[in-house]
């Protein structure tokens, strides 16, 4: 396939550094509420990427579930091959991407879990099957013979833990916090002439911004 001769201008909008809020989570949830109010989809699903000792990228969708003063959570299981990752290298970026509104967000920096107190908190609120199915990845991204033994243990499970009973949170799922070090916001400008804002801390905790060339 042969996808050469498709373009398209990306014309919806700009991005002036002289305006931009001193703070880069104040542009972060702007941004974001503006996305959910234009109906983007998930618009809170981001690409993490991750690398361990063997020096190979790893990409995958995962969902933010927080902003919080100095970064982003998200929660996952410490036992998959990001969580092997991030164990090797606390180290990850992330990738916004909104087609509608012709943006990006470019989020880098140190990577730890959070306190379990907090995971544990979140697991509860989620939904009772969605805890369920939680115990059946151990670990998440091992192999398993067909999807008839995880039916099976699922089915097990749900019998254990019957709707409205509470299911414990395993130890080996929870959240992790990117610690910001980096935000670069991108907005698609036409004839590819893109406006790229990147905040990146300063030795004090502030951040400062610079202008990228597209």
């Amino acid at each position: 396939m042969d996808f050469t001769d498709q373009r398209l201008s990306y014309e919806k909008g700009s991005l002036d550094q002289s305006s931009v809020p001193a703070s880069p989570f104040e542009l972060l949830k702007g941004w974001i509420n503006e996305a959910t109010e234009q109906k983007v989809k998930e618009p809170y699903a981001m690409s993490l990427a991750t690398c361990g000792a063997d020096n190979k990228p790893s990409v995958r969708i995962v969902l933010l579930r927080e902003i919080t003063e100095t970064g982003i959570v998200f929660y996952t299981n410490y036992e998959s091959a990001k969580g092997q990752d991030i164990a090797e290298n606390p180290n990850a970026e992330v990738l916004f991407f909104w087609h509608e509104l012709e943006r990006q967000i470019r989020i880098s920096g140190s990577i730890a879990k959070i306190d379990a107190d907090k995971s544990a908190a979140y697991f509860q609120k989620r939904p009772h099957d969605s805890q369920v199915g939680a115990w059946v990845s151990q670990p998440q991204s091992g192999e398993v013979i067909n999807r008839d033994v995880m039916e099976q243990t699922f089915a097990q499970l749900q019998s254990d833990y019957p709707e409205q009973s509470p299911v414990p949170t395993p130890e080996f799922w929870g959240g992790y916090e990117i610690t910001v070090d980096n935000i670069e916001f991108w907005q698609g400008r036409a004839s590819r002439m893109h406006d790229r804002i990147v905040y990146y801390k300063e030795a004090d905790g502030s951040f400062s911004t610079k202008r990228l060339l597209p």
